[in-house]
């Protein structure tokens, strides 16, 4: 019987448990995987934690992205085989379905195979940040070269995709993480300037950063009264794309920053195309070709076994990561 982690109340880390449960089979228009590897993402843990846009249902199983191996198809399956090397586009409701164990049933509109020259571990590490990154920058936010883009939380997976991204669109990415514990690290992976919000004046730093313009694109999931800062360092004309609500509090709307400059504020997820027949093809597209060319790669943080599930929820939890953390599951499909 297949390890699977589940949760029957929300809660903290610890109310996730590793369960023996007898083997599913695929229903119609479903895949199971032999999984490989878990992408953890901060949706996750929202959903633990009760504070998720949707409410589970007990006892719930979670997650959303894993890399693994096919090894049933559903009636009705067609393209896709057994034995494809597939990864998760999340895709679907984890009310229904989560890949958090050593098998992992999802919808077969869900499976992708990605490049050949990624590992399992970056395979479960691509789809949420490079899909979320790409619907912000590029079919949103409409970057171009030579464009300021302000990317806070940028050491999350989301934040280091969306540095990746603006680079190779030819604009300048401004990272915004909390300390200059991470600075380095930031530099080094692509950001063009980074500012410690909890050390300097921000508003002040971009405008010094873009010769007072401001910033033409601002990507941030905290919200909250951060959001009237972030309005502060917003160019005439900008965006601020809302794709999370990290900081837990409410969220007034900048009204007369947006009067004087005429900014435009949004709330996104992936969720808004990743379902849609025109557009995620495109975005897979963009991915795919750029990661099988290097010009984009998931940064792996730290990796913990399936059995470190619950401490790998805490470390997630504690914010020290700069990029992915990843669960992994042994090739017989054993924890590790």
């Amino acid at each position: 019987m297949p390890k699977i982690v589940r949760f029957h109340q929300t809660g903290p880390a610890e109310v996730l448990q590793i369960e023996d449960l007898p083997q599913q089979q695929p229903k119609e228009d479903e895949v199971r995987l032999r999984v490989e590897a878990i992408g953890l993402n901060r949706a996750e843990i929202m959903f633990r934690s009760g504070t998720y846009l949707e409410t589970p249902a007990f006892p719930a199983r979670l997650g959303l992205e894993a890399a693994g191996v096919v090894d049933a198809l559903g009636q009705g399956v067609t393209g896709i085989k057994i034995g494809d090397r597939v990864s998760t586009v999340p895709s679907f409701s984890m009310s229904s379905h989560g890949v958090y164990g050593e098998a992992a049933i999802v919808p077969a509109h869900a499976v992708v195979r990605y490049p050949h020259n990624l590992t399992p571990l970056e395979g479960a590490s691509i789809w949420t940040q490079y899909l979320t990154a790409w619907g912000a920058l590029v079919h949103y936010g409409k970057v171009r070269a030579g464009q300021d883009i302000l990317i806070t939380a940028a050491s999350s997976s989301v934040g280091l995709a969306a540095i990746e991204v603006a680079k190779l669109l030819g604009a300048r990415p401004i990272a915004v993480t909390r300390t200059s514990a991470k600075k380095k690290q930031l530099l080094e992976l692509g950001a063009s300037e980074v500012i410690a919000s909890t050390e300097e004046d921000v508003p002040a730093a971009v405008g010094k950063y873009t010769g007072d313009k401001g910033a033409e694109l601002i990507f941030d999931p905290v919200a909250g009264p951060f959001l009237d800062t972030l309005a502060q360092c917003a160019a005439r004309g900008g965006q601020i794309i809302e794709y999370g609500w990290l900081s837990g509090e409410p969220t007034p709307f900048p009204l007369f920053p947006a009067f004087q400059k005429g900014l435009t504020v949004r709330g996104y997820t992936l969720y808004e195309f990743v379902n849609d027949r025109v557009l995620r093809p495109e975005a897979e597209k963009f991915v795919t070709e750029h990661l099988a060319q290097g010009k984009l790669r998931p940064k792996i943080d730290r990796t913990f076994p399936l059995s470190q599930i619950v401490d790998a929820h805490r470390y997630m939890e504690s914010n020290k990561q700069v990029g992915k953390v990843v669960v992994t599951v042994d090739s017989m499909g054993n924890a590790v």
